[in-house]
This record gives structure tokens, C-alpha cells and sequence, in this order.
């Protein structure tokens, strides 16, 4: 099942947040061997080692207003950044 409501397709798909500026203060939540997603990961993108991490960037909204939030992402090596979610309230 697919992550993206945007998509009718069953397979991974692109996440819709775009970032103005890098992602500042990367920093990781969770150790990889707690993660209850990790194995829809793995099906769904590859990889072996998961990683939830947090940071702070300049983001477009589906309006086209640029603001400053927190957005969680999972990352592996050699995958790639998966799956961004922004956290409320606002930076800015």
C-alpha cells in the first residue's frame, strides 16, 4: 500500500515536501533495531540499516508558502531520505 495520498500506484512514491535550504541540526530519534517500520522499509525501498532522524528547514507548503519547520525523515545507506513528515507548530 502506498505512503503518498497523492498517488493511486501501489509502489514507493516521491514525498511532496520540498526543502528551500539543507536541513539543519540532523540529528537521529530512534536506534535502528527499535523500529517497528523497519521491515515495510525494507520491502518497500531496500537497504538494511533505517534510521529515523530530525532536523530544521526552510519548506514549501502545498499552498507555496515558505516556512520554517521540523521535518522527521527516515534515511539508509546507499537508499537514500524517505518519507518526510513536518512537525507543528511552525519555527517561524
Amino acid at each position: 500500500m502506498s505512503r503518498c495520498a497523492a498517488s493511486n500506484s501501489d509502489g514507493p512514491c516521491e514525498d511532496p515536501i520540498q526543502t528551500y535550504t539543507g536541513i539543519d541540526q540532523p540529528r537521529e530519534l530512534i536506534p535502528c533495531h527499535k523500529q517497528l517500520s523497519q521491515t515495510q522499509q525494507r520491502r518497500l525501498y531496500g537497504g538494511t540499516k533505517w534510521r529515523k532522524l530530525k532536523g530544521v528547514a526552510q519548506v514549501r507548503l502545498p499552498s507555496g508558502r515558505i516556512r520554517m519547520a521540523e521535518i522527521h525523515w527516515y534515511e539508509a545507506h546507499g537508499v537514500g531520505k524517505r518519507e518526510f513528515k513536518l512537525k507543528l507548530p511552525f519555527l517561524d
